[in-house]
């Protein structure tokens, strides 16, 4: 199989899983704001689960395809919701419930696509495409529940770390939010060197064995 034919069918695989891990994201953000007074992401018609409202056509396509050709690692984003923060009731407590939301939500998404590839083996459903798409989704959500719990800003776990620290260091620390693309960018090269690969892996093994651990009175039950 050439290489043109392998991308193809990885990005086969994997397009489902990561449009629905990014919009459910960024829909959770929307969502949790609203409830906790903000109605931005409502007013500007982002609380939806339909990818091509969450789709930045560099961040979510151009760029983890270039990543992926260049360094083998397929790293994006997705279109921000819009927040403000200022409009929540509680703005500095809420806004690490809002932060928070995002990584939970691909947390339950990749517990659910857990869920499927149990169901699948003990249906004995062996569609290779299937178990990979299945096991995509596992990975995916695992991975980004992870990278944006990295408690920095403007990732979820630096609003986080912004939400709980004591006001006098929270107005220091969410200051870092304003070198956003110099943080993302240092993200990424730290991933081409490699320097993140241990502490990233082992976090993502973490999180997928608690999808396993919480799927196991199902496995038991089917099998």
């Amino acid at each position: 199989m050439n290489d043109m034919s392998q991308t193809i069918q990885t990005i086969a695989v994997y397009l489902i899983p990561v449009l629905f891990a990014i919009s459910l994201h960024e829909a959770a953000h929307g969502y949790v704001a609203k409830y906790f007074g903000d109605p931005t992401a409502s007013n500007e018609g982002r609380l939806s689960l339909n990818p091509a409202r969450h789709i930045d056509p560099f961040g979510t396509i151009l760029l983890p395809l270039m990543l992926y050709w260049s360094i083998g690692i397929p790293f994006g984003y997705a279109k921000p919701v819009p927040v403000d923060f200022a409009r929540l009731r509680n703005p500095k407590k809420q806004m690490a419930w809002v932060a928070l939301a995002g990584p939970a939500a691909n947390f339950a998404m990749g517990l659910g696509w857990m869920v499927l590839l149990v169901l699948l083996a003990s249906f004995q459903l062996r569609e290779p495409f299937f178990l990979r798409m299945a096991a995509a989704g596992v990975s995916v959500n695992a991975a980004m529940c992870v990278f944006n719990l990295i408690p920095i800003p403007p990732l979820d776990g630096g609003r986080i770390m912004t939400g709980i620290l004591p006001m006098k260091l929270a107005r220091v620390y969410g200051g870092i939010e304003r070198y956003g693309v110099v943080v993302f960018l240092l993200l990424v090269f730290l991933m081409y060197q490699r320097v993140l690969d241990a502490p990233l892996m082992a976090a993502i093994q973490f999180v997928v064995g608690l999808f396993k651990v919480l799927v196991l009175p199902l496995t038991l039950l089917l099998n």
